[in-house]
């Protein structure tokens, strides 16, 4: 059956017009996130697990500065055994780890007893339990404060309760931070995409991140991007303290509080370096869509580099180049329109394209980049739902507490060049 308005030829020349400059803008956004993504990959070498002895340490424990580890944990049941359990296996000569329980009302402070009487528990381990923050504070950061309060390593590792660390991870993050004389060191961790929605949206995540934050630049010390994985960044204790840390009045109220930290080193002088570490870390963030729905929606406008605004033209675009290519191919497909088909088949190509090297470097199977318009559809309505948020000034709900969006949208943008230069030469 053939359909009269699948006749190009009584198209509107402005329509057709629209219809491939629609496809190129489509195809470009997908192609430049490859770009994207392939500069990153050589922007910076991958962190690499150590050999046994380190040739720029050598053997020696007195070589090797003492670490201290800090775990924020809060309703952490399902994942705090596996973390610290890897963290206390570390190789690395000289660390402690250090818990901090943040009110807790799960089987977490049971576990991290059990925890505390092993033989390397009674060794390395120390427990902390917080309650409610006071005023002005989020949770995190008071209960990462709390750590660094304890903590008497002159090397800081924040790391998350859901990850799970290699052996070497320790002793290869602190000799490539030493050698690049980095103050703020973070990689990307390995996700464990276990469940269909962990590799339908995680590829949407890392595409609006590499967009957003290309690694280039962000490692750029005259670039103003500033990016960290909370999962794992290694502060240098020095420059932290002079930075004042986390009770920063710039910080303490962040909820998206590894890209807060990332801007204030940055703003302040320090050296951030940010690499691939999927080789030595891994993460099981979210599971369910019910949690990729309220994580996601939470980090989405305090994420943006450039705000609440850049989401604002976010939303509605997204869906656009996401969803709007497969529409337009199958749309040309059953009109049986060549036209068409062919303006959809571009980004299209082009989208999987970006997948198919993207899946492949997280280990999500090829086949999955057909669920690109799903984890659009998804995606979009998370951003959609976060610039809501942040229009009303309404709370944003998280882990059994509420945050007011306004208060902490801006993470560490008041962060102001007058603290610059003269602290990062005594904080070294």
């Amino acid at each position: 059956m053939r359909f009269a308005f699948a006749d190009h030829l009584a198209w509107p020349r402005p329509v057709v017009s629209n219809l491939w400059g629609y496809s190129l803008c489509a195809t470009a956004f997908h192609l430049a996130a490859l770009a994207s993504a392939l500069a990153d990959a050589h922007s910076a070498a991958p962190l690499a697990p150590l050999p046994t002895v380190c040739p720029s340490y050598g053997a020696s424990p007195a070589t090797w500065p003492r670490v201290s580890v800090i775990v924020p944990a809060r309703d952490e049941q399902r994942h705090i055994r596996r973390c610290v359990e890897s963290l206390l296996a570390q190789d690395y000569p000289d660390y402690e780890v250090i818990v901090v329980d943040d009110a807790s009302t799960d089987a977490t402070p049971a576990v991290l007893r059990w925890l505390r009487q092993s033989p390397a528990g009674r060794e390395r381990l120390r427990v902390a339990r917080v309650e409610a923050p006071p005023e002005g504070w989020a949770g995190k950061p008071y209960a990462m404060h709390i750590g660094a309060g304890l903590a008497s390593g002159s090397w800081l590792l924040f790391t998350d309760a859901d990850t799970c660390h290699a052996p070497s991870a320790l002793r290869s993050a602190v000799a490539r931070a030493e050698a690049e004389r980095a103050d703020l060191f973070t990689i990307n961790t390995a996700q464990e995409h276990v469940r269909f929605w962990n590799r339908a949206l995680a590829p949407m995540v890392r595409m609006c991140t590499a967009v957003s934050y290309p690694l280039i630049r962000v490692n750029d010390p005259h670039s103003h991007l500033a990016l960290a994985n909370g999962q794992f960044m290694l502060v240098r204790r020095a420059f932290y303290d002079w930075l004042r840390g986390y009770a920063a009045e710039e910080l303490r109220g962040a909820i998206v509080d590894d890209v807060a930290l990332a801007r204030a080193v940055k703003v302040s002088g320090g050296r951030l370096l940010m690499v691939d570490g999927q080789k030595l870390v891994s993460t099981a963030m979210y599971r369910s869509l019910a949690e990729h729905w309220s994580g996601w929606s939470k980090n989405a406008v305090a994420a943006s580099p450039w705000g609440a605004l850049f989401f604002a033209l976010l939303a509605p675009c997204f869906p656009l180049l996401t969803v709007g290519p497969f529409g337009l191919l199958m749309a040309g497909l059953l009109r049986r329109d060549r036209r068409m088909s062919l303006a959809g088949a571009l980004p299209v190509a082009a989208a999987l394209g970006y997948r198919a090297y993207a899946d492949r470097g997280v280990a999500i199977p090829l086949r999955y980049g057909w669920t690109h318009p799903l984890g659009g559809v998804v995606f979009s309505l998370i951003l959609a739902r976060s610039f809501w948020y942040r229009l009303r000034g309404v709370t944003v709900p998280w882990r059994g507490r509420s945050y007011p969006a306004a208060a902490y949208a801006d993470g560490a943008r008041g962060w102001t060049r007058r603290q610059t230069a003269p602290g990062r030469a005594s904080a070294r």
